[in-house]
Parts: C-alpha cells; structure tokens; sequence
C-alpha cells in the first residue's frame, strides 16, 4: 500500500510542472568506476563535460547496479530482479557447477517487456546504439533447455559469425528493433566489441574501423573510432527526429576492455601525468601504467563525446526539454580506486556503486543526493516522465521525486540483490538499507555487515559486533526471498 501511495505522489508531484514529453539521451557506461570521472573525485582521469552536466544535474552518490553487466543490464532494460529473469552474471564467467550455482540464462525472453517498448506505444522514437548484451549467441538452446540447466552457456570465438544470419531473421525478436527501437547501431550478443580474429589482440580491438560487427550498419564509416561513430549516429538521429519526442539508448561499449588507445599523444600526456596517492590512479608500476594511460585515453574520448551530444542539444534548442541520464552498468575493471574495496565482478561497493547523474535544466535541482537508487529505477522512471500507466511487474520505483527534494519512502526503502552463480565472489543475497549493508553468503550462511556511512571500504565486517542489525537485516532479506520465491543453488545452506 505504501509503495502505491508514493507512486501516486510522485505522479501529483510530476503532474504540477507537466510539459511535453520530454526527449530522453540514456548514456550507459560499460565498465566506468564510481572513481574514474571528476564529478566523484578524480583527479588523474579528465571529465570536463561529463563534471559540468553533472555538477549542474543531481549526482547520486550512492548509485548502484549488478557486478557485471548482464545482469545489470537485464534489470535496467526489464525493471526485474535478477531472479524473475534468470539472469544472474555473464554466462561465460561462472565458476563451478551445479551444485554452487543455478546457471544463468543470457537471452531476456518475450515474456519480459523492455521500457522501449511501452515508450514507441506512446510516440517515442528510439534507436540503440553500442552494446545490447541482452539476448545469447544460441537462443534456440536457452529457450528448448530444462532449467536449471547442468553447465554454464557457451559463446564462440569472437570471429566466428555463424550465428549471425539466424539473429537478423529468426532472433530480431530478441533485438533492438524486436523492442520499439527503430534502428540499432551496433547491437549484439556480444559484450565487447572485439569481433577481429584475435578478439582483444586484434590490432583495431573492435575501437577502430574497419568494424567486424554484423548489426553495424556502416563498417567503415567516416568516424573512424568506435566512440565518435555511435556519437555521431545518435545526433544525426536525434536531429532527423527533433520535433520529439525521442530516446536514445547510447550505450557506449568504451571503456569495456580490450584497452585501445584514442591516440598515442594522449597516452603520453598521461603517462606523464602525476598519479594520485589517494585513489591510487597514475600510481601503478610502468607497465600497469601503461595500461591505466590508454584507458584514460578512453575516458577522455567518452568525455569529448558527452561535450557533443550537449553542443547538439543546445545549438538545436532542444537542451530544455531534454532529460539526460548518466550512469554505468558496474564498477571499473581496470585501474584501482582505493576508495571502495573490490571492482567489477565483486558484491562490495568497487563491483555495484557506479557514477551516476540526471541533467535537465530547470527541472532538476543541481545538488547531491545521498538516497540510494538502483539501475531497476531507470524503467518506472522513465515511465512517469513519458506520462505512461505501466501495470507490469516493477521491483524499482520512479526517482524522479528526488528532482526537486527527499522523499521519504525513497530514502527508507530497502534495496536487494541476489546472485545465484558465482563469479568472483560465491553466491549470495544482499540488502541495503539506511547505510547498512547485509551480505549473506549462501553455501555457508554466513554475514558480513558493513556501515557504509562510516566503512564505505567495508574493512569492519560488524555482524558479530552488531548481532542485533545483523538480524534485522537478516529476518527482512530472508523474507524478501520468501515471499518473492526466490529461487536458491542446490548447496543453499538454508531453505529461504
């Protein structure tokens, strides 16, 4: 009743300034740390445009996804938690076997609507571009398997392309243009865009044209680098469609692994670049250095890109009623930030809490915000913006009343997470609540509590120290399970 009661507070709320439909440019991140732009701290990678949009939008410092991108990605595209769908890592990553893991689906089926599509039925037009990641190489085996199945999924070599003419007749269904997008730019199976022979030892990486990519349209066009190319497609496409209202899902592949360059100049500048002692960046041996240069080389790309999407908004005086929202699908996987512990892949605040901001002048109070949001938000947000009655089953709830103040049943709600294959941390369920951070593992049962207020490097594991939170928590996440049917791995030291 309190979850109903706030959704139609919020609409009142909206319902007071509303406007047009307004058009909505959703940037996703592959791989971009909570610590790698300026707006959280940097000072090593450079982010001029990405700092000005957010310092002048509302930067929610305790953002937060999946550790990897496929469920991430799944969530925000469906508004589902990962036990609805199925999707729980990346397929190919698991570790172990069926007992310590029920095996993750890749392929979001039809039975899960995707927020383009309640947005083409209400007039928005859409295109995607970059990374899909939300449908596998073989949907014919996921959708004809008894699961749980007994291994893990399968992909072949990046330069094997047998599978692609059966994804562009059979399988468009699970695409973009299966989904309301009129058009995709670059969209596959695929987590990366390394379809060379050599996959990340390829010369180009996939970052440079020629592009080996199937479901891009152009393969040499006149943008030779990946970044600027789907940069590009979207303003051509926004302009073709300025009277509005449109979306556009820029999901960029950068600054996802391999690690390409922009240029040689730009490496040697940071090379040269002092590190920072206190996030560690710049601060690696030569070699490790190296590596964090060139991938600061992609950071500042991804930046001057951000600086054309607004020049476009602005000189085309669509930037007012434009909403743009910036995030990433987890935490880095390249370079440190002694900040957080852990990185993408990992349950602690390094793999989930990702850089996030919304944009829109004059309808967005430039501040901070410590409520924390989750990528399962994105989909009822988007919904009240586009004035959409969306009766379909959302685990988030719409942010947009943290535009303009707190509301109180967004700062006190719980979030949840549950991972039930096992990459680089075992299986287990999460919840956060009031800065409290419960992780119970589930092959052993055991807790680890962390106050993120006062431990946001989670080193004080508080659960012996502070049984009584630790069972709180415990008796809320336990029944969050219980009345969702969440479905636990076979060597689950507990029935719920």
């Amino acid at each position: 009743m309190m979850k109903k009661l706030f959704l139609v507070g919020l609409c009142c709320a909206w319902s007071a300034v509303a406007a047009p439909k307004p058009n909505i440019v959703f940037i996703l991140v592959d791989d971009l740390g909570h610590g790698d732009v300026g707006f959280n701290g940097s000072v090593y990678y450079e982010t001029p445009n990405i700092d000005q949009l957010a310092n002048n939008g509302l930067v929610i410092e305790n953002a937060y996804m999946y550790p990897t991108c496929s469920p991430s990605r799944t969530a925000i595209a469906t508004g589902k938690q990962s036990f609805r769908t199925g999707v729980y890592t990346v397929p190919v990553l698991e570790k172990g076997n069926d007992r310590n893991n029920l095996f993750s689906r890749w392929t979001v089926g039809e039975e899960h609507t995707m927020y383009s599509q309640p947005l083409a039925e209400a007039g928005y037009k859409s295109i995607h571009l970059g990374k899909w990641h939300l449908v596998g190489p073989y949907p014919e085996f996921e959708l004809g398997a008894q699961w749980p199945i007994k291994a893990k999924l399968k992909q072949p070599n990046p330069w094997d392309y047998s599978w692609a003419e059966k994804h562009k007749t059979d399988y468009v269904k699970y695409y973009p243009e299966g989904r309301g997008y009129l058009k995709n730019v670059g969209g596959t199976y695929r987590g990366d865009p390394a379809l060379e022979i050599g996959g990340y030892k390829s010369k180009t990486g996939g970052y440079w044209a020629p592009f080996n990519n199937p479901f891009m349209p152009e393969k040499n066009p006149k943008d030779k680098w990946l970044t600027d190319h789907l940069t590009t497609e979207a303003i051509h496409f926004m302009d073709e469609h300025k009277d509005g209202p449109f979306f556009i899902n820029l999901h960029y592949y950068t600054v996802h692994r391999p690690i390409v360059e922009r240029s040689k100049a730009l490496t040697e500048k940071y090379m040269n670049k002092p590190g920072d002692p206190i996030s560690g960046q710049g601060t690696e041996n030569p070699k490790q250095k190296l590596t964090t240069a060139q991938y600061a080389t992609m950071i500042e790309s991804l930046d001057d890109n951000i600086g054309r999407i607004t020049e476009f908004l602005d000189q085309s005086g669509l930037r007012e009623n434009t909403l743009i929202v910036f995030t990433s699908d987890n935490g880095q996987n390249i370079g440190l930030n002694h900040r957080l512990r852990g990185k993408k892949g990992f349950v602690y605040e390094g793999g989930i809490r990702v850089p996030t901001f919304l944009n829109w002048p004059g309808r967005i109070d430039a501040r901070r915000t410590q409520t924390a949001v989750s990528g399962l938000d994105l989909f009822p947000t988007f919904m009240e913006l586009a004035g959409i009655e969306y009766n379909g089953v959302l685990d988030g709830d719409s942010v947009a009343g943290l535009f303009k103040g707190e509301p109180k049943p967004l700062k006190e709600r719980p979030l949840f997470w549950h991972l039930a294959s096992e990459y680089r941390n075992p299986t287990c369920s999460i919840i956060r609540k009031n800065d409290m951070k419960l992780i119970q593992f589930l092959a052993s049962g055991d807790l680890e509590l962390y106050d993120l207020k006062k431990d946001p490097k989670e080193a004080n594991n508080l659960a012996q120290k502070n049984p009584e939170t630790a069972q709180q928590l415990l008796a809320e996440l336990v029944a969050w399970r219980k009345a969702n049917n969440v479905p636990l791995p076979p060597n689950a030291a507990m029935e719920f």
